[in-house]
């Protein structure tokens, strides 16, 4: 049996590298690796829920559109869902059951009692007033209700959604019940139950482990000349911290195109600059303009993808000329290239490491929702940096181990982890 037939998914387009076989041959490999029975195999390939819900919502001028609102959940072996709702034109099932299925390895790599969620609408949140978002974004939940829950599925932000779908969320699942119940979703506003930290999250988590990474070799943060590709949440947030750290950003890009300077930009002077130009970069003062494509070939120390999947294949991967790339985006560098850059001696910080701090406080910002505690900023970096660092060092220790690159041992720790919590748990009945 091969892991990329146990669903019945729509098909991937021949030309379009699919994330779900991606996945698939992750977890085989982690398998193989281990020595795990085929019987495990057959569970962990599977998603326990996959629900499709339909999202009937009248638009500003009075038409009915009906959406298609998906939900998957592949484990919760460790511990309930977790994981992020996408709004995006290119949202499929197949997709959203990757990254299910990645969540439930990241979450066990990072020793966070989850298990894997994700969920998603096919739609370009930019073509939709926020009236319409809002009652899309309700109808999803209540469509969902059943199968969400502080104890079973717990939603957070993803592409093309933020603070504002989840206060919606949240309120949506609040009133059905009753009452107020902060802990159903995270990356709320901090008015309702957020936590301090999360917006920064996931950049800071690409920081720390960057920066991890640079100690093991003997060197710090300044003066290393960094590329990233997505000034989105997560780019701009590595970037600024980045630059704080002393690194030198020489280019940083969006969707329409990048900005390069060999001196290095001001990361807070671009910033600005993007909010006042409704997030674009183009035509930075300081700076030269680039295509995504030149950007990802540039020389650097450290490459960081926090864009979107695929961005890194077989068709470029002999023109990156990186010495570290960090996946801060989900399945940037695709297996075929991923195991072309290890053969050339580049560094890769495999996506379920690099990128889990978002992960790590929205479990942080959980914990305090349900314990109606919350804590400031410093606590909140401190807990999440902590978790970061010991990941990261068990993914080292495993790696020399085993004699096997660092993304096959992020796998092994993760899929090995759940596989030993089922073992432990049984098969009922």
């Amino acid at each position: 049996m091969t892991l990329t037939s146990v669903l019945p998914l729509e098909a991937a387009s021949p030309a379009h590298i699919c994330p779900f076989d991606q996945a698939c041959s992750y977890l085989e490999a982690a398998a193989k690796e281990l020595r795990l029975d085929q019987g495990l195999l057959e569970i962990l390939s599977h998603p326990r829920k996959v629900v499709t819900v339909s999202i009937p919502v009248k638009l500003d001028n009075g038409e009915i559109q009906v959406l298609a609102g998906h939900r998957v959940q592949h484990s919760d072996v460790l511990g309930p869902y977790k994981g992020g709702t996408r709004y995006h034109p290119a949202v499929t099932l197949r997709e959203v059951s990757a990254l299910a299925m990645l969540m439930t390895w990241k979450c066990a790599l990072l020793g966070i009692p989850y298990g894997g969620g994700k969920g998603g609408i096919a739609i370009d949140p930019k073509r939709y007033s926020v009236g319409e978002l809002e009652r899309i974004t309700r109808r999803y939940m209540s469509e969902l209700i059943k199968d969400i829950g502080p104890a079973v599925d717990i939603p957070a932000p993803d592409m093309g959604t933020s603070a504002r779908e989840m206060a919606w969320m949240m309120d949506t699942y609040s009133v059905n019940v009753g009452h107020a119940v902060p802990g159903v979703v995270t990356g709320k506003p901090l008015s309702i139950g957020g936590s301090l930290g999360r917006e920064m999250a996931t950049g800071r988590g690409v920081m720390i482990i960057v920066r991890e990474t640079l100690a093991d070799q003997g060197k710090s943060l300044a003066g290393v000349r960094v590329v990233i590709q997505g000034f989105g949440n997560v780019g701009s947030a590595a970037a600024e911290l980045l630059y704080e750290a002393g690194a030198k950003i020489i280019a940083v890009s969006t969707g329409a195109g990048g900005v390069f300077s060999e001196f290095g930009l001001d990361i807070p002077k671009l910033k600005a600059y993007a909010a006042e130009n409704r997030k674009s970069i183009a035509g930075f003062p300081e700076a030269v303009a680039i295509s995504n494509a030149d950007l990802l070939t540039l020389p650097c120390d450290v490459l960081i993808p926090a864009a979107l999947e695929n961005q890194i294949t077989e068709e470029n991967v002999n023109q990156i000329q990186a010495q570290i790339v960090a996946e801060a985006a989900n399945g940037p560098v695709t297996l075929e290239a991923s195991l072309a850059l290890e053969a050339r001696g580049v560094i890769v910080l495999p996506d379920i490491l690099a990128n889990a701090g978002g992960v790590v406080v929205s479990y942080l910002e959980w914990v305090q929702g349900l314990s109606y505690l919350f804590w400031d900023e410093e606590r909140v970096n401190r807990e999440m940096e902590h978790l970061m660092v010991q990941a990261y060092r068990h993914v080292i220790q495993q790696s020399q181990k085993r004699q096997i690159s660092l993304r096959l041992a992020a796998y092994t720790l993760g899929v090995g982890r759940v596989a030993q919590a089922l073992t432990d748990r049984g098969l009922y009945p």
